[in-house]
């Protein structure tokens, strides 16, 4: 039987955390872990390398875009994928974002459907 892919949620939002797992967990099979801040879900990828980041932008302390750049300056995350899942819904964060290398970029609120049809398609991707 094959693992269960893993996702992180880096967001500081707690109650997001917890609605974006359950949901998740409700309509996939998917083993979801959250981190709450930006230096803990750095942490967390080290420690846990899960198969796919959901990641906010506006975090205090580190930022979204100061940890996707971390993410993916280093040897032992930077294959990871990541998706971003934020507030802000503007061109420049989108461009900045693609700039690092994120793989999608969604706006909350978000859509659960929209949500797992986006993971799903990155991690195709990143499976061949």
């Amino acid at each position: 039987m094959p693992r269960k892919k893993s996702i992180l949620i880096i967001d500081d939002e707690k109650d997001f955390c917890y609605f974006v797992k359950k949901n998740l967990e409700l309509v996939s099979d998917y083993k979801v872990l959250i981190a709450t801040g930006g230096g803990k879900g750095m942490w967390y990828a080290y420690w846990h390398r899960p198969d796919l980041i959901l990641l906010d932008i506006i975090m205090p302390g580190v930022d979204g875009f100061a940890l996707l750049r971390k993410l993916k300056e280093d040897k032992r995350t930077m294959s990871i994928p990541v998706i971003m899942l934020t507030a802000r819904n503007d061109v420049e964060c989108k461009t900045q974002a693609a700039n690092l290398y994120s793989e999608d970029y969604i706006a909350k609120p978000v859509e659960i459907e929209a949500l797992v049809s986006s993971i799903e398609n990155v991690l195709a991707k990143h499976m061949k």
